[in-house]
């Protein structure tokens, strides 16, 4: 029963860790880490529903919701019903959220020399916490 065994607290700490380390990197860009992901997503795969948002970033609708109005205060994102279905909420990129884009490339640079591990050490730290997420939600 020591700290220093759980690999909880492990993983607690290297979130921690991380997620300090791109706390400077995103103030320069006025965003948040949890906006970051949603800019992310959205960079990558172009508009989406809220649904598919919240799916991909393994996020609820109440958490979410707050994170996409302050993305759309900022004028980053558009939140749009579905003229099919109005109760469907589209996001979609603004013109400012795309340029945006181009100020954030070198955060995913600077996160990786912080981290200081080989490309395959990563890939490796990478696979391992996939299996780790996906066999403790599996139960």
């Amino acid at each position: 029963m020591l700290l220093e065994d759980q690999l909880c607290f492990a993983l607690y700490a290297a979130q921690r860790a991380l997620t300090s380390r791109y706390r400077p990197l995103l103030e320069e860009i006025n965003l948040t880490y949890p906006q970051y992901l949603v800019m992310l997503v959205l960079w990558e795969r172009g508009a989406l529903p809220i649904k598919t948002l919240g799916t991909l970033l393994q996020l609820d609708y109440g958490t979410l919701t707050p994170l996409l109005k302050r993305l759309q205060a900022n004028g980053l994102i558009r939140r749009e019903r579905q003229v099919d279905d109005e109760r469907s909420v589209q996001i979609t990129l603004t013109e400012e959220g795309v340029e945006l884009r181009e100020r954030a490339r070198a955060v995913p640079a600077a996160i990786a020399r912080a981290a200081d591990l080989s490309d395959r050490e990563t890939r490796e730290a990478k696979a391992v916490l996939e299996r780790l997420t996906a066999n403790v939600s599996a139960h």
